[in-house]
């Protein structure tokens, strides 16, 4: 969930929780009767064009086959119309840029629904997409909004190989500058995060330094990707980071220059050979700035050959 206009009385992040709906009545809060879902205010003096909207980015660029509004549980308040546009969008916009800058095309015409109903609509569109809007006509409540689809594999990112970083693969962290909230091994953990504990936080800078992570990789290897996953940190995110490496005791040299990040996104980006990728690195450093917190860090790449000959003689060695 990126934004949405008003969710006075239930937040918008709960239109993307996994599972059913749940409903317990007389359970109020100072904001009323609390909902499992997505709920507006009451729009005074609405038009028949006023609405209410909420923008999802999809889990990953693909086609969309159906979409699915459920208003389970809302009777009284929910919307009595929707509609459903869609984008393809290149990098990690921010929702002001979503808002002005992009073009969206409607995949579900205005329609009307049903109050606590699992309102079902095909989409016949064969155009990849990467972030949703759902308008609700004039305002109300909505439970859960489900995309349903294909997703499709960037081929800029077919040659992805081995998560180098990754503990699994023998990564490890070698130095960090701070990990006040949690530790930055969570980094390197398989699996996505759960939650913003299972990542790397610091504590809030108050001088003009920034924070700072270093990891020692799988072997030597050259790098063509990495992945900065800031997935949970919303208010909390770094604002920008930058990634270097360097082979042994050799020189720091840029592999992502540094480059602003979105919060509760998982950032790839493609390290060109003018940038690195032509170079063998034995360990990364991550700098955010100024402090923050990040998921996880993925850096893909292959080993060189020496890389290789020296994990076969680990390997061998540990038999």
């Amino acid at each position: 969930m990126l934004w949405a206009n008003d969710d006075v009385f239930a937040e918008k992040e709960n239109l993307i929780k996994p599972g059913a709906p749940e409903y317990q009545p007389a359970t109020f809060g100072h904001k009323g009767q609390i909902y499992d879902g997505w709920e507006t205010r009451r729009r005074r003096g609405a038009t028949s064009d006023s609405h209410d909207c909420a923008i999802v980015r999809l889990g990953v660029p693909g086609i969309i086959r159906g979409v699915v509004v459920d208003t389970a549980w809302f009777t009284g308040n929910y919307p009595p119309e929707i509609s459903v546009e869609a984008a393809f969008v290149e990098g990690y916009p921010t929702p002001e840029e979503l808002a002005h800058d992009v073009q969206w095309t409607t995949i579900v015409e205005r329609r009307a629904v049903n109050g606590d109903t699992r309102n079902p609509f095909a989409v016949e569109s064969p155009r990849r997409w990467t972030h949703v809007r759902l308008a609700i006509y004039p305002d109300g409540g909505v439970a859960r909004l489900r995309v349903h689809g294909e997703g499709l594999l960037d081929p800029r990112f077919t040659e992805l190989p081995l998560d180098l970083a990754a503990l699994e693969n023998g990564g490890r962290i070698t130095a960090c500058s701070n990990m006040f909230y949690s530790s930055p091994n969570n980094l390197l953990l398989p699996g996505a995060a759960r939650t913003m504990g299972e990542g790397w936080e610091t504590s809030r800078r108050r001088d003009a330094g920034n924070d700072w992570v270093q990891v020692r990789l799988a072997g030597q290897g050259v790098l063509a990707a990495a992945e900065l996953d800031t997935s949970y940190f919303i208010g909390n995110a770094p604002g920008s980071a930058r990634l270097r490496g360097r082979d042994g005791d050799g020189e720091w040299f840029d592999l992502v220059p540094l480059t602003d990040l979105q919060p509760d996104t998982k950032h790839r980006f493609l390290i060109e050979p003018s940038t690195g990728s032509a170079h063998p690195v034995t360990e990364v450093r991550l700098d955010i700035h100024p402090d923050g917190g990040m998921a996880r860090l993925r850096l893909f790449g292959r080993l060189t050959s020496e890389g290789l000959r020296r994990l076969t003689e680990r390997w061998e060695a540990s038999a």
